[in-house]
């Protein structure tokens, strides 16, 4: 393409675009012409320093300068634009937008937890989303070998992502898996969880759906919510965390096929995983929209949809509904999952980035608005038929609300079965996407930082991720493994992707340089970053992740599922799985000050390093800021 053909003629005629990271630019030198390296310029080119600098501002340079191959000429490149922008919207817009976003949202204040949200996404999340598809587009890596170009001592960070999305990985799916079996059950004319007639049910079953005069007390249980907890997770057979049970083959098989089908989309690259969003990503809108247009039909809806969007200003004084806004919009749009780094590595080098990440943030943000609309309209709905109040309805969150709230009132629709089967086929979508985003950061990380090993292996390398994240998750597939899922999910993540993303955006604006950051971007879309996205990237951003991090480690939230308290020491392995993904940051670090040549006073204040080398009526001078 003429983009490409411009990007080849920029990377090999110019080597003082800042589109060259300090290796290229180093080895044009050592194949021009000239006298023999200083000492110490080869100590340079052979150890590196602690933070990666950028070519010199004013140094003279070969009129007939030496074309240099770099890597980035032969990696895989995207087929279309709309594959990336597929790619990106389906790995942010998850299954957290359906279920997190409605119940966070009328938890604090309803309306009036828009204003904090949309200030948290404008001055934290979005800018954060930028500066992740700015990086990984303009160094064209995966999140471990990008550090070599921005500072090295923080290459742990790239491990750490890693070890996160494994984490991720080990969890995320078998709520996929779950979502199979009930979109296998669909395929009935009564649907399974409908009546109290089941071999699974007990006698506080309480089916109020078309009866009249039926009391709803604190110890019923709807058909839906027993489907769920005693024939999908039979976590009645685990007394806890210490005693999981046996592994449900059920479960086991339908997680077999959603790996299946992550493998033969990954296997060969952005080029089939960017075909196959093209229905992962598009379906759950058009089902949505079905949803939608249904819900607002269903008697009592109207009540849902006061209380979603009810606004309680009141609300606003609490430093919760902050918190809250603040970690909403930072896990719903993904930053510091690596994703968007290897997603974005794979685009044209002249790709308009700000406009991606502007609207596909967008996207989002309205898709998490619109999806309240579809749940809490049918919460209106249930809170009539049981003539109760929304709030009492509603207590429920998390997997919770798509797995037994809504299809709850789906079974008691005209049509359910219909509703059923393209409600779960969204929610097997929207988790899809996330899945393929979160592997794609890992193979890529670990390709690019071992290209020589696995370059032409990739085929197999995703072969032997796939199995190695199926065995990760045979825990989570027990019958007490709805409570291993709950402790990854609030360890496995958690505190700890964000203090790695403040430290990504700390080494980036402080270390690296925002300067140098802005010229990256400039080299890339023509222009530099506004003022308002380098005080956001600077001081804002970082200052929006401490926050989050610092609320959260004052008002720890005890951890239960269902009615188990999890215990003390169930705390104390939490916190070691989440220490075993942040651990590897300073343990690198420890390594590079130990391996670097140099003085701790170069090292660590950063001193300038300057070589010279001179040829015939030419001067050429690298200065390395550290």
């Amino acid at each position: 393409s003429h983009q490409q053909g411009n990007q080849t003629q920029q990377h090999a005629a110019v080597p003082h675009a800042a589109s060259f990271d300090r290796t290229s630019i180093l080895l044009q030198f050592a194949k021009s012409p000239g006298p023999t390296k200083m000492p110490h310029q080869e100590q340079v080119l052979a150890h590196g320093n602690l933070c990666a600098q950028g070519p010199p501002k004013n140094a003279g340079y070969n009129s007939n300068p030496v074309p240099v191959m770099t890597q980035t000429e032969s990696r895989d490149k995207w087929g279309k634009k709309m594959d990336f922008l597929l790619s990106v919207i389906g790995f942010a817009v998850d299954l957290g937008n359906v279920w997190r976003f409605p119940y966070i949202c009328y938890q604090n204040g309803g309306g009036a937890f828009l204003i904090p949200y949309v200030l948290m996404a404008v001055f934290g999340g979005v800018p954060l989303f930028y500066m992740e598809l700015a990086l990984g587009q303009f160094h064209r890596t995966g999140a471990i070998s990008i550090w070599k170009h921005i500072c090295p001592m923080f290459k742990g960070i790239g491990f750490a992502i890693c070890i996160i999305a494994l984490y991720v990985s080990f969890y995320y799916n078998t709520i996929i898996a779950w979502a199979l079996f009930y979109f296998y059950s669909s395929f009935s004319s009564t649907l399974p969880w409908t009546s109290c007639d089941n071999e699974w049910n007990t006698e506080n079953c309480t089916n109020y759906f078309g009866k009249d005069n039926v009391t709803w007390t604190n110890y019923s249980r709807s058909p839906a919510e027993e489907f769920y907890t005693r024939n999908v997770l039979v976590v009645h057979e685990s007394s806890g965390l210490g005693d999981v049970g046996y592994i449900r083959w059920q479960l086991m098989l339908c997680l077999f096929l959603i790996f299946t089908i992550v493998y033969f989309s990954l296997w060969k690259g952005v080029k089939t995983s960017g075909k196959v969003v093209w229905v992962t990503a598009t379906l759950p809108y058009v089902v949505l929209l079905i949803l939608m247009i249904r819900g607002a039909t269903l008697p009592g809806a109207w009540k849902g949809v006061v209380f979603y969007l009810n606004p309680k200003w009141e609300k606003l004084k609490e430093t919760s509904v902050w918190v809250d806004a603040a970690a909403q919009i930072f896990f719903s749009l993904g930053p510091g999952f690596g994703v968007l780094l290897a997603l974005s590595s794979y685009n044209p080098f002249n790709n308009n980035c700000y406009r991606d990440a502007i609207v596909t943030s967008l996207v989002n943000c309205l898709t998490s608005f619109i999806s309240g609309f579809v749940i809490f309209t049918v919460l209106g709905y249930m809170a009539e038929q049981r003539n109760v109040n929304v709030e009492d309805v509603a207590r429920d969150k998390g997997p919770s609300l798509l797995f037994i709230t809504y299809p709850e009132a789906i079974a008691n629709m005209v049509g359910s079965t219909f509703f059923a089967i393209i409600f779960f086929a969204m929610m097997i979508t929207l988790g899809l996407d996330s899945t393929f985003g979160g592997l794609e950061a890992i193979i890529t990380a670990v390709m690019d930082e071992y290209p020589d090993t696995l370059s032409h292996r990739r085929e197999l390398f995703v072969l032997g991720l796939v199995v190695v994240c199926f065995l990760g998750s045979l825990s989570t597939l027990t019958t007490g493994g709805a409570y291993v899922v709950k402790l990854l999910e609030e360890f496995g993540v958690g505190s700890s992707i964000i203090a790695i993303v403040f430290l990504e955006a700390t080494a980036v604006s402080w270390f690296y340089g925002i300067n140098r950051f802005s010229n990256d971007i400039k080299s890339m879309l023509g222009y530099t970053p506004g003022l308002f996205w380098r005080v956001c990237w600077v001081a804002i951003s970082p200052a929006f992740l401490a926050y989050i991090i610092i609320s959260s480690l004052l008002n720890p939230q005890p951890l239960s599922l269902f009615d188990y308290k999890y215990p003390d020491w169930s705390m104390t392995v939490g916190y070691i799985i989440g220490a075993s993904s942040f651990m590897w940051i300073p343990i690198y670090m420890v390594y590079k000050l130990v391996w670097t040549p140099g003085s701790l006073k170069q090292q660590y204040f950063f001193k300038s390093v300057t070589t010279k080398k001179q040829t015939e009526g030419d001067s050429y001078s690298l200065r390395f800021t550290k």
